[in-house]
């Protein structure tokens, strides 16, 4: 299997005037093509990313000449998978830099990720009027599996407010805590109004409470620099398509400590050590929390995704993007009756709009016709939406093959759509 990754284009020189989106888009060639005779224009990457030819030549070079069922298998084609699927663990380690690999949990996403912690942590460690603190802005599947632990176990949730710039009041966060608070679980970074959360402020307060926190990291893992033992978080969740990588696969990190004493989530294959119908005994970390088949090509995928974006830099994306946004934010504001959301001085490259009384829904829709990709709707945060007093918007998320002409394109788009309301 080949293992390298072709970095030419990435680190070649720049041209006179180009810029860091420019010079990356041609290792993406869905960006080349056309829709409704338009250039494609993609500025919905807080949905999902779109995947460099290093990502897919490396899954469909792994299914051509490794595939096989990982761990357990002594012929040389499991072998050579288990070796890939590992030194994806470590890719990923090394990426966020936890402490060892035990604390690095493959799942199928963000969402399974959390999903895994509330029932297992709930399990151990949450009774009848114990506490979950979360924010007024965290995505719904940040919010629903602890209304369903509510529902099972008669957990109370508290929310942290924000205010009217998306920013999240850390006075009234503090004044959450009982002595009934079991855990915070947090956004690293809005997904709507891309407001990147102090987290390591928050996580600090909380444990001084001896309290624990598991940080959404869905939206920040692409764009920053992520060092989870600098943040001290104790969980800490991710989704591969959101930073480049397959759909499929995702990851919780945990401390060792916590996941040691949480039990499994699934039963299965892979998560046992000894099995009979008496008692079965469960696997090490991080094996316990991984019944059945991992999808090891979709960890290979991650991992040359991981190694794609450390090839190019995180420092440099962030100044990118954060140079994009800000254009972005610039040339928004110039055009009658736009209503931007969440004003954050620290914020990420998400954009979220209203235009007049243009309805989200035609508004996206006639801008994908100019082919042009917005997301519309409630993004999956209807509380955040209620507390903004709308029903949804129009979203545009950058990446770092976006570009200024993008942005240009994006702002001709809403003006032409405007014309005809």
């Amino acid at each position: 299997m080949n293992n390298d990754i072709n970095k030419s284009s990435i680190l070649a020189p720049l041209p006179m005037g180009e810029g860091l989106g420019e010079r990356l888009r041609a290792d993406f060639p869905i960006l080349s093509r056309e829709v409704y005779g338009k250039p494609l224009v993609y500025l919905d990457n807080g949905a999902t990313t779109q995947k460099p030819r290093q990502v897919v030549n490396a899954i469909t070079d792994e299914y051509y000449s490794v595939n096989a069922n990982v761990h357990r298998g002594v012929h040389f084609l499991s072998q050579q998978a288990t070796e890939l699927h590992e030194a994806s663990r470590e890719t990923v380690r090394r990426f966020i830099n936890a402490r060892s690999t035990n604390e690095i949990v493959f799942t199928r996403g963000t969402t399974e990720s959390i999903n895994l912690l509330v029932s297992s942590f709930g399990e151990e460690f949450m009774q009848e009027g114990d506490e979950v603190i979360l924010s007024v802005m965290e995505h719904h599947s940040n919010i629903v599996p602890w209304q369903l632990l509510a529902a099972k176990r008669g957990i109370t949730i508290k929310v942290i407010p924000m205010n009217d710039k998306g920013e999240l009041l850390l006075d009234e966060y503090r004044q959450l805590f009982s002595e009934r608070t079991r855990i915070v679980s947090v956004a690293h970074v809005s997904n709507v109004l891309g407001t990147v959360n102090p987290v390591k402020e928050m996580i600090a307060f909380a444990h001084e409470q001896g309290v624990p926190v598991l940080v959404d990291g869905a939206q920040s893992i692409p764009h920053m620099p992520v060092d989870v033992q600098d943040l001290d978080a104790d969980f800490f969740v991710f989704s591969a398509h959101k930073v480049y990588g397959p759909t499929g696969v995702g990851v919780l990190y945990g401390k060792e400590g916590w996941l040691d004493r949480i039990p499994p989530y699934q039963g299965g294959g892979e998560m046992i050590q000894h099995v009979s119908f008496e008692k079965t005994t469960f696997n090490e970390l991080p094996f316990k929390f991984e019944a059945g088949t991992p999808d090891y090509i979709g960890t290979t995928g991650l991992a040359k995704a991981l190694d794609y974006v450390n090839g190019i830099g995180l420092d440099p994306i962030a100044a990118h993007e954060h140079e994009l946004t800000t254009y972005a934010l610039k040339r928004l504001k110039e055009i009658p009756n736009m209503r931007i959301f969440g004003e954050a001085a620290d914020r990420g490259a998400v954009i979220s709009f209203l235009v007049g009384d243009i309805h989200h829904f035609d508004l996206g829709t006639l801008l994908d016709r100019l082919g042009i990709a917005v997301r519309t709707g409630h993004h999956c945060a209807q509380p955040l939406m209620q507390r903004l007093g709308i029903e949804g918007t129009v979203r545009a998320s950058f990446a770092m093959y976006n570009t200024r002409s993008e942005v240009d394109a994006l702002v001709a788009g809403i003006e032409r759509v405007s014309q005809m309301f």
